[in-house]
C-alpha cells in the first residue's frame, strides 16, 4: 500500500514537472522516465499559452513529413503571410476580370461602323494575367485542405484545441467553403473566349457579349465574397489588415476604385449593347422594305461577300443609329455621350480611362447627373449605381476618417493637453519664467515619446514579457555605467526591472544640496552640472559635468547597502542641474534597497575601488584630501626652513652681544628678521584647507 501510494505521488510530481517542459528538448540532458509527448497529450490545451505551445510544438511534429503533407497552424506566421499574399492576388484578380468587357469594340468605318468580334491582342494579355491569378486560387484551395482548425467544443477557455487530422479537415472544408473557392478558381472566361465563342456558328456579336458578361459577373460574385472572410482571418490573427494607418486608408480606397472600375467596364459593354440594339431594331424595319435583306451577321465587320458589300452600300441602318444626329428617334439615354465622343471606338487606353472616370464620377455622385431613358435595363443600371455609390461612399468615408484620425489622434490629445495647461497657468497666474519652463518640458516630452504612455503599455503586459523588455531597453545602458559593469548579470537584471525613464529640460534642478536623495540617476543622453559648497562653507565650491554613462545620487547606494538602513533618506551633498535636455533612468530608493537586500554580493574589493573611483563625491573628497596633504607638506617644509634660520640667527646673536651692550642707550628694538619669521609662521598656519567630510563607506560585505 505504501509503495503504490509512493509511486502515485512520484507520477503526480512527474506530471507537474512535465507541464513545464519546453519544445526544445535538446537543452535538457536528463532523459525523463516517461516521454514528454505522451504526457503532453494528457494535459489540457489551456495549460499552455497559445503562442508558446501550438506555434512551436505544432511545426516540430511535421519536420520529417513532406511539405505537401504538412498541416499548417492557422495562427502561424507563414499562414498570416500567405493570407496577405492571397489578399493582394485577390484584389488583382478583381481588377483583371472586368477587362474582359473591353474585348468587343466598335470599328469606326465612317458610314459603315460595325462591331469587332474580339480584340485579340487584349484577349491574350488578359488571359495570361487571369491564368496567373487562377493559380493563386488553386493554391489557396490546396492550403485550406492542409490547414488545421479549432474544434468548436474546445473554445470554452483560451484559444482552443487544434484539429490536425487531414480527413476531418477535408470533411469540414468540403461542407463549408470548398465550392465557393472552386467556383472562384475555375477558368470560365478563358474557356468562353478561346473555345466557346469561336466554335459557335451563326452567332451575333450581341449574344457573344452577353454570354461573356454573364460568365464574368457570375464568377465575380464568389471572388468578391472571398475578400471579406479573408480580411476577417487576418484581423483575427494580427488585429488589423494593414500595420499602418496610411495602409488601411489605401486599402479602402483601392476597394472603392475597383468598384468604379467595374461600373465603368459595365458601362462600356452596355454602351455597345445599346448601339447593337438600335442596329437590330433598324434591321427589322429594313427587312420589311424592298432592297437587299438585312441580316445580323452583317454587323460583325465581315463584308467579304458580294451580298454584304451590296447591303452595306445601300443600307440605312448605320445612319439611323448615329447618336450625333439629333433627328434620330432612338433614345440612347446615358450611353449617348460615349457614342458621341467616340470612346467606344478608341484604343484601349483611351476607352479604359474614359470608362473609369465615368464610373468614379457617377459612383461618387450617386448617379445624380444621369439622364436615363425608359429602357428597363438602363434604369436598373442607374438604380444600381445610386445604391452602390451610397453604400460604398459611406463605407469609404467612414473608414478613411477612422484611419486618418488614428494618425493625428495623439497630436490632437497633445494639443488639448497643452491648451488645458495654458489655461491652468493663466488661471493660477504663474510668472513668465515658470510658464516657459512648463512649455519646454511639455514640448520635449512630446518629441521624446510622441504622446505614448510607455508605463501604461508596460503595465498591461505579462510580468515575464515586461521583464524582458526592460532588460532589452536598459541592460546595455546600465552596463555603460562603470560601477555596474563590474556586477554580475543577475544583479543587473534585477536593477533593469526597476528602472524608470525620466526626462528633464534645460535648467531643471534635479536635486539640491541638503535635500533628501530619493532616487539614483543614470544619464543616457544630455549633460548635467553637479556642484557642492560642502554644506555652505565659505570659500568652498566644486563643480563637475555629468555626461552619458555617469550617475548621481550615490549617497542613496551607500544608504541602501547598510545592513540595517534607517527609514530616513540620506541628504544630498551636491546640487545637480540639467545643462541641456536630459534623458535618464532613475532607480527609486525602495527599489534600490530591495535589490541590495536580495543580492548581497557586493563584497568584491575591485567593486569597492570601482565605486570610489567613479563616485564624484569620493573624487571630490580625494582631491581635497590630496590638496590638504600637499599644503601640510609645504607647511612642514616652511617650518623646517624657519628652524634652520633660527639656529643660524642664535649663533650670530652671540657674536653680536657686545655690540648690543653698547647700543643699550638707544632703547630695545626687535630685529626685522624676527618679525618676518613670526608673520610667515602665522601665514603657514592659516594655509590649511577647509576639512571636507569623508563620504560614508558602503558596506560591501554580506550579512553575517
Amino acid at each position: 500500500m505504501f509503495s503504490s501510494r509512493r509511486v502515485d505521488d512520484e507520477m503526480e510530481l512527474l506530471k507537474e514537472r512535465a507541464v513545464r517542459f519546453y519544445p526544445d528538448e535538446k537543452k535538457s540532458s536528463v532523459k525523463p522516465a516517461i516521454e514528454p509527448s505522451k504526457i503532453l497529450r494528457a494535459v489540457p490545451t489551456w495549460v499552455f499559452p497559445s503562442n508558446a505551445t501550438e506555434s512551436k510544438l505544432f511545426p516540430n511534429n511535421n519536420v520529417n513529413t513532406p511539405w505537401y503533407k504538412q498541416i499548417f497552424d492557422p495562427g502561424s506566421d507563414i499562414m498570416v503571410k500567405w493570407n496577405h499574399i492571397f489578399l493582394i492576388s485577390s484584389l488583382v484578380a478583381l481588377f483583371i476580370d472586368p477587362l474582359y468587357f473591353y474585348l468587343p469594340s466598335i470599328h469606326d468605318g465612317g458610314s459603315k461602323p460595325c462591331v469587332k468580334k474580339m480584340d485579340w491582342g487584349l484577349s491574350v494579355a488578359v488571359t495570361v494575367f487571369r491564368s496567373l491569378a487562377d493559380i493563386f486560387y488553386a493554391l489557396h484551395i490546396f492550403i485550406k485542405f492542409r490547414t488545421a482548425f479549432i474544434a468548436p467544443t474546445s473554445r470554452v477557455l483560451g484559444r482552443g484545441e487544434l484539429v490536425k487530422d487531414p480527413k476531418q479537415i477535408a470533411k469540414r472544408y468540403v461542407k463549408s467553403d470548398f465550392f465557393i473557392d472552386l467556383a472562384a478558381a475555375l477558368p470560365l472566361p478563358q474557356i468562353v473566349v478561346w473555345l466557346v465563342i469561336p466554335e459557335v456558328k451563326r452567332s451575333n456579336p450581341q449574344q457573344n457579349n452577353n454570354t461573356l458578361a454573364l460568365i464574368v459577373l457570375i464568377q465575380y460574385i464568389p471572388r468578391l465574397y472571398l475578400i471579406f472572410p479573408l480580411s476577417s482571418q487576418i484581423i483575427k490573427a494580427t488585429g488589423v489588415v494593414t500595420k499602418t494607418a496610411w495602409g488601411g486608408a489605401a486599402y479602402n480606397l483601392i476597394l472603392y476604385m475597383i468598384a468604379s472600375h467595374v461600373i465603368g467596364a459595365a458601362y462600356y459593354l452596355l454602351t455597345i449593347d445599346r448601339l447593337t440594339t438600335c442596329w437590330k431594331s433598324e434591321c427589322r424595319k429594313e427587312n420589311g422594305t424592298t432592297g437587299a435583306p438585312c441580316h445580323m451577321k452583317f454587323l460583325d465587320c465581315d463584308f467579304s461577300s458580294n451580298v454584304d458589300q451590296v447591303w452595306a452600300n445601300t443600307t440605312a441602318v448605320f445612319a439611323n443609329c448615329n447618336a450625333s444626329d439629333s433627328s434620330i428617334t432612338f433614345d440612347f439615354g446615358i450611353y449617348k455621350n460615349a457614342l458621341i465622343t467616340g470612346a467606344v471606338s478608341s484604343d484601349f487606353v483611351k476607352k479604359y480611362f474614359y470608362s473609369l472616370w465615368w464610373g468614379l464620377q457617377n459612383l461618387s455622385t450617386f448617379g445624380q447627373g444621369l439622364e436615363s431613358s425608359t429602357f428597363i435595363g438602363e434604369t436598373s443600371f442607374c438604380i444600381l449605381i445610386a445604391i452602390l455609390g451610397l453604400i460604398l461612399f459611406a463605407h469609404l468615408i467612414g473608414n478613411m476618417q477612422t484611419y486618418l484620425q488614428s494618425i493625428t489622434i495623439r497630436l490632437e490629445e497633445w494639443r488639448l493637453k497643452r491648451r488645458d495647461t495654458e489655461e491652468w497657468m493663466s488661471h493660477r497666474q504663474l510668472p513668465r519664467e515658470l510658464r516657459e519652463r512648463v512649455r519646454r518640458f511639455v514640448q520635449y516630452k512630446w518629441f521624446a515619446t510622441r504622446g505614448v504612455d510607455e508605463e501604461a503599455i508596460l503595465l498591461a503586459l505579462p510580468t515575464d514579457l515586461r521583464r524582458d523588455i526592460q532588460r532589452h531597453l536598459c541592460l546595455d545602458l546600465v552596463r555603460r555605467v562603470p560601477f555596474f559593469s563590474q556586477m554580475d548579470d543577475q544583479l543587473l537584471h534585477a536593477i533593469c526591472e526597476r528602472l524608470v525613464s525620466c526626462l528633464y529640460t534645460e535648467g531643471t534642478y534635479i536635486v539640491r544640496e541638503g535635500d533628501p536623495v530619493t532616487e539614483m540617476l543614470f544619464v543616457i543622453r544630455g549633460r548635467l552640472e553637479s556642484s557642492t559648497t560642502n554644506g555652505g562653507r565659505t570659500g568652498f565650491f566644486n563643480s563637475i559635468a555629468l555626461r552619458p554613462g555617469d550617475f548621481c545620487g550615490e549617497e542613496l547606494l551607500s544608504w541602501a547597502l547598510l545592513p540595517r538602513s534607517t527609514t530616513n533618506l540620506p541628504s544630498s551633498t551636491r546640487t545637480v542641474r540639467a545643462l541641456i535636455e536630459v534623458e535618464a533612468f532613475a532607480l527609486k530608493a525602495e527599489d534600490l534597497r530591495f535589490v541590495a537586500n536580495q543580492f548581497r554580493r557586493l563584497h568584491s574589493k575591485k567593486l569597492q575601488h570601482t565605486f570610489r573611483f567613479y563616485s564624484h563625491h569620493w573624487r571630490n573628497w580625494a582631491a581635497c584630501f590630496i590638496q590638504a596633504a600637499w599644503k601640510r607638506h609645504k607647511r612642514r617644509k616652511v617650518s623646517k626652513s624657519l628652524s634652520l634660520s633660527e639656529s643660524f640667527s642664535s649663533r650670530s646673536e652671540s657674536r653680536a652681544s657686545h655690540e648690543s651692550e653698547q647700543e643699550e642707550e638707544d632703547g630695545p628694538s626687535c630685529p626685522k628678521f624676527h618679525v618676518q619669521r613670526k608673520r610667515a609662521v602665522q601665514r603657514s598656519k592659516s594655509m590649511g584647507m577647509p576639512k571636507l567630510k569623508k563620504p560614508d563607506e558602503p558596506d560591501f560585505s554580506a550579512d553575517s
